[in-house]
C-alpha cells in the first residue's frame, strides 16, 4: 500500500526512497518471523506430544527474548539510519527521503516484533485465521492512513511511514484482544514470563538457522538492488515496484511453507510422520499448480502488475523487465518451499540454512553482479539470477529427501 500510493501521488524520489526503505524494513521484519518461526516449530511440537506446560514457558520466554531484540534493533535503525542507506547507495536525489523513511519505521519496531511473535504462536497453534483477521484491520488502517496522508497532506515518505507504524499498533491491539478470549491448549502462568535457559537454547536451535538464512538470502536481494541502484533512479524504483509486486506473489508460497511446517511439527511431535509426508505430497502439487499461474500473470502482464505501483511509464518498463525473469521463478519457489516448510517441520533446519546460503551467495549475488557488468545490462538478466539459485536450492532438497 506505501509504493502503490506514494507511486500515485508524490514523484520518483518518493517511489525510490520508500522501495529501498521498505526493503530494508521488509529484511529486518523477516528475520525476526524467521527467528520465531522456532517458538512455531517448538510450540507445535510440544502440542502435538500433549506437552501443555512446556508450551507455556516456551510462550513466556518468546515473549522476553522478542521484547530484547526488539528494543536493540529500534535503537540501530533511529541512530544508524543514514549509514544503513549510504551501505544501500540510496540514490542521492532520494537519500534524505529513505533515511527518514527507515527512522520512522525502525521507532516502530517493538510493535512490528511483537504482531510477528502473536502470529508465530497463532500458527503454532494450527490457528492461522487470527492473524489474518487481524492484518486484515491493520491493512484497512494502513491504507487509510496513506491515502490521508500522502493523497491529502502530501507527506509522501513520512507519510507512508507514519500509517505502516500506526497500523502496526493495531495489529497488535486486536491480536491481543483475541488471545484475551482464545481458549489456548496450553497452560501459560505470570511466571512463565521470563527467560527458561532449555527452551531458549531450543528456539534458538530451531530458529536461528532459519533467521541466519533469511537474512543472508535477503542480504543478496538487498547487494542486488544496491547494485541496480548505480544504474540510477527509474531502475532502483522499477525494481523497488517489481520487488512489490515479486513479494505480493511469492506469499502464496510462503503460506505453504508455513502451514507445512506447522502441520509436519505437530505431527512429527505425535509421531505421525506418514501424516507429514502426505502433506509435503499434496501442499506441493496444489502450490504448484498455483504457481504456473503466477509464472503466466507476472511474465506476460508484468506491465499491468507494476502499473498498481506506479504511474510512471520509465518506471513500469524497467519494472515488467525485471519481473519477466522473476516470473520464472514462481514455478520453483512454489515447490522448494514446501520442502523447506517440510524440512523445518521435524527441526531440520541447518540443512534449510545451509541451502538457502548456497542459493544466495554461490548463485543469486555473484550471477547478478555479473549480468551488471555486461555491456548495457538490463534488468531481466540480472533478475534470471532468481530462478537459477532455485533450481540450485531444489536440486539440493531433492537429494537431501533421497
Amino acid at each position: 500500500a506505501d509504493l502503490l500510493i506514494v507511486g500515485k501521488f508524490a514523484h520518483s524520489a518518493d517511489v525510490s526512497a520508500v522501495s529501498t526503505g521498505s526493503q530494508i524494513m521488509m529484511t529486518l521484519t523477516n528475520l525476526i518471523s524467521s527467528f520465531a518461526m522456532g517458538t512455531t516449530i517448538l510450540l507445535g511440537q510440544q502440542i502435538g506430544s500433549g506437552k501443555k506446560e512446556d508450551g507455556g514457558h516456551t510462550v513466556g520466554t518468546s515473549i522476553v527474548l522478542f521484547s530484547i531484540i526488539a528494543i536493540i534493533m529500534s535503537a540501530v535503525l533511529v541512530i544508524f539510519s543514514p549509514q544503513i542507506c549510504g551501505v544501500m547507495n540510496a540514490p542521492e536525489e532520494a537519500f534524505d527521503k529513505t533515511v527518514e523513511y527507515v527512522r520512522i519505521c525502525g521507532s516502530g519496531m517493538l510493535v512490528i516484533v511483537a504482531y510477528n511473535l502473536i502470529s508465530c504462536i497463532f500458527r503454532g497453534l494450527g490457528d492461522s485465521k487470527t492473524p489474518l483477521f487481524t492484518v486484515a484491520i491493520a491493512c484497512v488502517f494502513n491504507i487509510a492512513g496513506d491515502l490521508l496522508l500522502c493523497a491529502v497532506f502530501h507527506l509522501g515518505t513520512r507519510g507512508a511511514a507514519l500509517a505502516t507504524v500506526f497500523a502496526q499498533i493495531i495489529s497488535v491491539v486486536v491480536s491481543l484482544a483475541f488471545i484475551r478470549k482464545k481458549e489456548l491448549p496450553f497452560v501459560m502462568k505470570r511466571k512463565d514470563i521470563r527467560i527458561n535457559k532449555y527452551i531458549l537454547r531450543k528456539i534458538t536451535k530451531f530458529g536461528a538457522p532459519i533467521a541466519l538464512q533469511d537474512i543472508l538470502v535477503n542480504t543478496s536481494f538487498l547487494i542486488i538492488l544496491a547494485i541496480v541502484n548505480r544504474m540510477g533512479v527509474t531502475a532502483s524504483a522499477g525494481v523497488g515496484v517489481a520487488e512489490k509486486v515479486c513479494a505480493f506473489i511469492m506469499l502464496i508460497s510462503l503460506a505453504f511453507m508455513q502451514s507445512i511446517s506447522t502441520f509436519v511439527a505437530q505431527n512429527y511431535g505425535a509421531g505421525h510422520i506418514d501424516r507429514a509426508k502426505k502433506a509435503l505430497h499434496y501442499g506441493t502439487a496444489v502450490s504448484f499448480v498455483i504457481g504456473i499461474g503466477m509464472f503466466f500473470l507476472s511474465y506476460f502482464h508484468g506491465n499491468l502488475l507494476a502499473g498498481i505501483f506506479s504511474s510512471d511509464s520509465d518506471v513500469i518498463a524497467a519494472s515488467a523487465d525485471y519481473l519477466r525473469a522473476y516470473s520464472i521463478d514462481c514455478i520453483f519457489t512454489a515447490v522448494l518451499f514446501c520442502y523447506t516448510g517440510f524440512y523445518n517441520g521435524i527441526g531440520m533446519t541447518k540443512f534449510v540454512m545451509i541451502q538457502g546460503i548456497i542459493g544466495a551467495f554461490g548463485i543469486r549475488v555473484p550471477v547478478s553482479y555479473l549480468m551488471s557488468l555486461q555491456p548495457n545490462p538490463t534488468l531481466f538478466s540480472i533478475g534470471l539470477s532468481s530462478p537459477m539459485s532455485s533450481v540450485v536450492q531444489f536440486i539440493l532438497c531433492l537429494g537431501f529427501m533421497y
